[in-house]
């Protein structure tokens, strides 16, 4: 298999969890191969690397083997390579351990948020809205 669309590959190796996040991520540009925004329809060849925004961090792969089909997590990992700076990985590893205490509750009898609070919330969390001078 010589090329495969990005948001398959990004898919399969589990980097995002379902195919439509990978092509919303990319369609918002967040997915960038030597620095330019690529389309979901990006054929992907071996050996590139692929840099991923993700939650506010930027991740860096390299494609080692091209796969279409979603495959368990020890076979994914075998895929790719993440060549991610040391200290971005820092940063995610320290984010990630924090964000277990961040204790996010909503008042007591309150229940589940709807739908329109939800879009809200989702709204409110996603750093991609602020303007330049704050990130």
């Amino acid at each position: 298999m010589g090329k495969v669309r990005i948001d398959k590959w990004l898919w399969s190796v589990r980097l995002f969890k379902s195919r439509t996040i990978a092509t919303d991520a990319c369609k918002a540009g967040r997915v960038r191969i030597a620095g330019e925004p690529v389309k979901p329809s990006y054929l992907l060849t071996e050996k590139e690397e692929v840099m991923v925004k993700k939650e506010g961090f930027n991740f860096e792969y390299r494609a080692l083997i091209l796969i279409e089909k979603r495959v368990g997590a020890p076979i994914a990992v075998t895929c790719y390579e993440d060549i991610t700076p040391e200290e971005e990985r820092n940063k995610y590893k320290s984010w990630f351990l924090n964000a277990a205490a961040t204790n996010e509750r909503r008042e007591k009898g309150a229940g589940r948020p709807t739908k329109k609070e939800r879009r809200e919330i989702d709204k409110f969390k996603d750093d991609d809205d602020l303007p330049e001078e704050l990130t």
